[in-house]
């Protein structure tokens, strides 16, 4: 026994049941932690992350592991902070990224100050990480052994604090080892099916879930090319998202996409391929890990969404923690709301929320 103790976040999923196993044979001192997440009345079955089944299983690693297991009920917090969020988000006119949120307030929030308040050394997930400590003391996150599983990318908003408590067993990991792991653990989630979708969902389309939640949803309103003329009626801005083609209701004798949301006139704008295209946008609120560069202007690669490709970028800092970014390249799509996250080789430096596209 190494006699440092971790608590781990469990979801009753594959990843976060090998972290604990692991962490266990590593002779760690491991306690279980599941979120009980807000979900609409009548769909606690289907909402992903803590689903009674969920619960069932992750209760079943916790005892074939022979640790203790603790259920936070965090529903409260997490509907003000994630899924208001995201409603609102919405009625802005952007296109949110709850799950980074998440990370953020529940599981870097809420969790991980439960597992200080247990008295725990540190805290672990099933994330696609890894962390390093240079000569200095400082904590570097970096993309995981796994490129294709790497989850970087929706951590950046973890601060150096977090990461001198954080473990990431599955650093060095692929998906198919943690299965083999798994199995060879005899953890009864080894051939659990994964879900992409968001968890308070419920499997249904963000659309329906929205038309429950945000009023005036629904409104009509406009919908023009870039030169301002009158292609059709949209059903509300909230049903559609940047560079979306199918469903927008308009035949023009050639495929349109979703360029823009005006929000203060409600007015779609939509326009050939080619047109949504971009290569300037800003980015706010951000979170550098190390803390914020000395030089103003870098260059850098930058990740736009979570599976967007790393694209070339200049990058210049302004006072208020925002930059203004230009790629090397135009990109198709770049959407306020999502996050630009840095990157310099494996290591993530940080990121924020795109606020303002520029043409």
């Amino acid at each position: 026994m190494n006699g440092k103790t971790v608590v781990v976040g469990m979801s009753g999923g594959v990843d976060s049941s090998v972290a604990a196993a692991l962490l266990k044979r590593q002779g760690y001192q491991v306690i279980g932690v599941m979120l009980n997440l807000w979900s609409e009345v009548g769909k606690e079955s289907s909402n992903r992350c803590c689903t009674p089944d969920a619960m069932r299983l992750a209760k079943k690693v916790a005892a074939k592991l022979d640790i203790p297991f603790y259920t936070l009920d965090v529903r409260e917090r997490f509907y003000q902070q994630i899924v208001s969020y995201f409603v609102e988000g919405y009625q802005q006119g952007i296109t949110p990224n709850p799950c980074i949120q998440c990370n953020r307030h529940i599981r870097w929030g809420a969790l991980f100050e439960f597992a200080l308040s247990l008295g725990a050394d540190y805290f672990s997930t099933g994330h696609y990480a890894r962390i390093s400590q240079d000569e200095q003391g400082i904590y570097h996150l970096l993309r995981a052994k796994d490129t294709n599983k790497d989850q970087s990318y929706v951590l950046h908003v973890l601060t150096q604090a977090d990461l001198s408590r954080t473990l990431f067993p599955l650093a060095e990991l692929t998906k198919p080892e943690v299965r083999q792991l798994a199995s060879e653990f005899q953890l009864p989630v080894a051939n659990r099916v994964e879900s992409q979708d968001l968890c308070f969902l419920s499997g249904e389309d963000y659309r329906t879930f929205l038309l429950r939640h945000m009023e005036k949803t629904a409104q009509p309103g406009a919908i023009i090319d870039t030169q301002g003329r009158l292609l059709g009626q949209h059903r509300g801005l909230a049903f559609y998202t940047i560079g979306q083609r199918k469903g927008l209701g308009i035949n023009v004798g050639q495929p349109m996409y979703v360029i823009k949301k005006d929000v203060t006139n409600n007015t779609l704008i939509v326009g050939s391929r080619e047109e949504t295209r971009q290569s300037h946008f800003t980015v706010a609120r951000i979170n550098w890990i190390r803390g914020i560069p000395t030089e103003k202007e870098f260059d850098c690669t930058v990740k736009v969404r979570y599976l967007s490709p790393f694209l070339n970028a200049r990058v210049k800092l302004f006072e208020d923690n925002s930059c203004h970014v230009v790629l090397a390249q135009s990109y198709w799509d770049i959407t306020p709301g999502q996050a630009a996250v840095f990157y310099q080789g494996d290591e993530c430096l940080g990121g924020g929320m795109i606020q303002t596209v520029l043409t």
